[in-house]
C-alpha cells in the first residue's frame, strides 16, 4: 500500500536529524564569541555581536536577579576578551570600542565632511573640525535620551596581545531593536579576534522579543490540536471496522502535529529560563514539523489523485510521489534548521533566499500537481454519476482553492511586510507571519477531519468495483424516486414484449407473469 511505503520512507527522513544534532550550539540570548574576526566595513573594521528585540523593564521589576521573569531588562557584557597576534603586538597600541545603540537612534552613528561619504570612523578632516576625536567612532547623542547610543571600550598597550573589557551591564528602559557592534579603527591590526559572552534579557526570561508572544501561541496551538484529536481518536476508536487507509494518513498527521507544537511550546519554555537555546529540542521539533508538513502534501495529493476513492493505487505515480516528498522534506528540513537551531539575529539576504527558493518551487510543483489530479478526479465523479462522492470532492476543493488565495495573499503581504522593515523596528508583530502559517495549515486539517471522519458510513466513500459504483449511483438517487406499484407493472412488461414461443408451447411471457403472481 501506499500509505505502508510513505511510513517506510520517513525512517530514512530521520536519519538527516542524526546529522543535525551534530551542529554547534549558538547560544541564542547568551550570544557567544568564539574568535570572531573583525570584518572590514567603509574605514572601520566591526564584528557584529548581535541584535534583538528588547522591552523596557518593568516599573516594579524584583531584586532578585537569578530569576528569569523578575521584570528586569539588560545587555550585560561577561569576559569580553580581544586578542591580536604578538607581531601586531610590537608594533602599535589598539583601541577596541563597543557600539550598543537602538534602530532609531541609527542615524546618529557615523558621519562625513563636507557632505562626502559617509564614516564610520573619524577621519582627519571630522578631527579638525573638532566633532569627534581621530581613531574612533563617530556618534551623536540621542535627541530623546542624551545617554544613548552607548559607546565604551579597552585599549592595547605596546606589547600587549590581549585586552579585557570590564564585565557591565546596560539597563534597557525603552522598548526597542537594540543592536550590537564590536568596532576598531587601526588598519595595521588585521587580526584581532574577540571573545566571551553577552547576555540579552527581556522583563519575563531571556526570549528574544519577536520569539516572546510565540511561546504563548504555541501553548494555544497544543490545546488546539489536543481538542482536534480527542474529536478525531474518539470517532476513530467509534468505528474502528470502518476506517479507510486515508483516515490512517489522517490521524498520523494529527499526532506529529501534536507532538510539533508540544515541542515548540517546551522548547521556547526552556530557552526563556535559561537563556540558552536547546539545540536537541529544537531540531525534534524542526523535524517533526518538516515530517508532518511532508505527509500534509502527500496526503492531499493522493486523495487529489483519487487514491482510495476512484482508484485503488497510485499504480505508476508511487514511486514519483514518494521522491517528491522526500526532497520536500529535505529542503524544508535544511531551511527550518538553519532558520532555527540556534539562531536569532535573521539570516542574510542572499542566504535565506538560497534555501527558500527550492521549497517555494517544490511548494509551487504540489499544488500544480493537486489541482491538475483534482480536475480529473471531478470529471471522472462527475461522468459516473457518484454525486455523494462528488459532494465531498468539490467541498474538498472549494477549501483548497481558499487556501492557496489566502496564502497568495499572505505571501504578497509578507514580502510588503519584510521590504518595509528592513531595520526591523516593526519586531513586535514579526510573530504574526510564521504564526498565521500555522493556523491555516490547522484550519485546513480541520477541514479534512470534517469531511473524511471516520463513521458508519466510512466505506461508502471508499473505492469498490464496478458493481459497488453502481450501488453508489443508485443509492443517490434514492431520495428523488418515490416507491410506486406502476414499478412492478413495468418489470412485467418489459420482458413480455421480448417474448417467443416455446417448444410445449408456452410464452416466455406467460411463465414470467405467473411467476408475478
Amino acid at each position: 500500500m501506499v500509505f505502508v511505503r510513505i511510513s517506510n520512507s520517513l525512517s530514512v527522513m530521520f536519519l538527516v536529524l542524526s546529522v543535525c544534532l551534530l551542529v554547534g550550539i549558538c547560544e541564542a540570548s547568551v550570544h557567544e564569541y568564539k574568535g570572531e574576526n573583525f570584518v572590514n566595513k567603509g574605514n572601520a573594521f566591526v564584528v557584529h555581536g548581535g541584535s534583538e528585540g528588547i522591552y523596557s523593564s518593568f516599573s516594579d521589576a524584583t531584586l532578585n536577579e537569578t530569576a528569569a521573569n523578575n521584570g528586569d531588562s539588560f545587555i550585560r557584557f561577561e569576559k569580553i576578551t580581544f586578542r591580536r597576534s604578538k607581531e601586531n603586538a610590537n608594533l602599535t597600541k589598539g583601541f577596541v570600542q563597543v557600539l550598543v545603540f537602538e534602530v532609531e537612534d541609527r542615524e546618529a552613528i557615523g558621519g562625513s565632511a563636507y557632505g562626502g561619504q559617509r564614516a564610520i570612523c573619524c577621519t582627519s578632516d571630522l578631527a579638525k573640525l573638532g566633532v569627534c576625536s581621530r581613531g574612533e567612532v563617530i556618534y551623536r547623542p540621542s535627541s530623546k535620551d542624551p545617554s544613548w547610543p552607548q559607546v565604551f571600550g579597552v585599549s592595547f598597550d605596546v606589547d600587549e596581545f590581549e585586552a579585557t573589557l570590564p564585565s557591565k551591564s546596560i539597563p534597557i528602559t525603552k522598548t526597542g531593536m537594540y543592536n550590537l557592534y564590536f568596532i576598531h579603527c587601526n588598519f595595521d591590526i588585521k587580526d584581532l579576534v574577540v571573545e566571551g559572552k553577552t547576555i540579552w534579557k527581556n522583563p519575563t526570561g531571556y526570549l528574544p522579543g519577536r520569539m516572546a508572544p510565540l511561546m504563548n501561541f504555541y501553548g494555544f496551538m497544543s490545546l488546539a490540536f489536543v481538542i482536534l484529536g480527542i474529536f478525531w481518536f474518539s470517532q476513530y476508536a467509534r468505528f474502528w471496522r470502518e476506517v479507510l487507509p486515508l483516515q490512517n494518513c489522517i490521524t498520523l498527521v494529527i499526532t506529529l502535529g501534536m507532538f510539533e507544537m508540544a515541542l515548540w511550546y517546551f522548547e521556547y519554555a526552556e530557552f526563556n529560563e535559561t537563556g540558552v537555546r536547546p539545540v536537541g529540542i529544537t531540531a525534534w521539533a524542526v523535524t517533526f514539523g518538516a515530517v508532518k508538513r511532508t505527509v500534509a502534501r502527500i496526503i492531499i495529493l493522493m486523495v487529489s489523485m483519487g487514491y482510495g476513492v476512484v482508484r485503488p493505487t497510485l499504480g505508476g505515480f508511487t514511486s514519483k510521489v514518494i521522491m517528491l516528498g522526500v526532497t520536500f522534506f529535505l529542503a524544508s528540513e535544511v531551511l527550518e534548521l538553519v532558520e532555527n537551531v540556534g539562531a536569532v539575529s535573521d539570516l542574510s539576504g542572499k542566504a535565506r533566499l538560497f534555501l527558500v527558493l527550492p521549497v517555494g518551487i517544490l511548494d509551487a510543483f504540489f499544488i500544480l500537481w493537486i489541482f491538475t489530479s483534482l480536475s480529473s478526479t471531478l470529471n471522472k465523479l462527475q461522468a459516473r454519476r457518484m454525486m455523494t462522492k462528488l459532494d465531498i470532492y468539490r467541498k474538498f476543493t472549494n477549501a483548497l482553492g481558499v487556501a492557496v488565495i489566502v496564502s497568495v495573499g499572505w505571501t504578497c503581504y509578507e514580502l510588503y511586510f519584510k521590504s518595509k522593515d528592513v531595520y526591523n523596528e516593526h519586531w513586535q508583530n514579526a510573530w504574526v507571519i510564521p504564526a498565521f502559517w500555522q493556523v491555516l495549515s490547522f484550519s485546513l486539517l480541520c477541514v479534512i477531519c470534517a469531511l473524511w471522519a471516520p463513521s458508519q458510513n466510512s466505506t461508502r466513500y471508499a473505492y469498490s468495483e464496478d458493481t459497488n459504483e453502481e450501488f453508489d449511483k443508485d443509492e443517490s438517487s434514492l431520495t428523488l424516486i418515490k416507491p410506486s406499484p406502476i414499478a412492478s407493472k413495468d418489470v412485467r412488461t418489459a420482458p413480455e414484449s421480448r417474448a417467443v414461443p416455446s417448444n410445449n408451447g408456452t410464452s416466455n411471457g406467460d411463465l414470467e407473469e405467473d411467476k408475478t403472481q
